[in-house]
């Protein structure tokens, strides 16, 4: 996990710019749809991230997955710091 950390590095980091972007313009989600489309997403970052850990896809498309797990938990965690943040300073537009 390391190896592949350190060669992925720039996705996670732009990832984690991206989310915080976002989630600095958007806020904390409010409405109970916009609430279950985060948690979907949540959900799917830990599937993601289980099915990497278990190592059920070999090769290529497991290399995708993992890649995909780092990237879209990299991007959460940059979007919930930022719009929490936001929120509680009150500083959004």
């Amino acid at each position: 996990m390391t190896l592949l950390a350190t060669l992925l590095w720039p996705l996670m980091a732009s990832s984690a710019l991206l989310g915080g972007v976002i989630g600095g313009l958007t806020g904390l989600p409010r409405t109970p749809a916009a609430r279950r489309g985060a948690l979907l997403l949540v959900v799917a970052t830990g599937l993601a991230g289980g099915l990497a850990t278990w190592g059920l896809l070999p090769g290529r498309a497991g290399f995708w997955l993992e890649g995909a797990a780092l990237g879209l938990g990299s991007y959460l965690i940059g979007a919930i710091l930022t719009a929490g943040a936001v929120d509680r300073i009150g500083a959004r537009p």
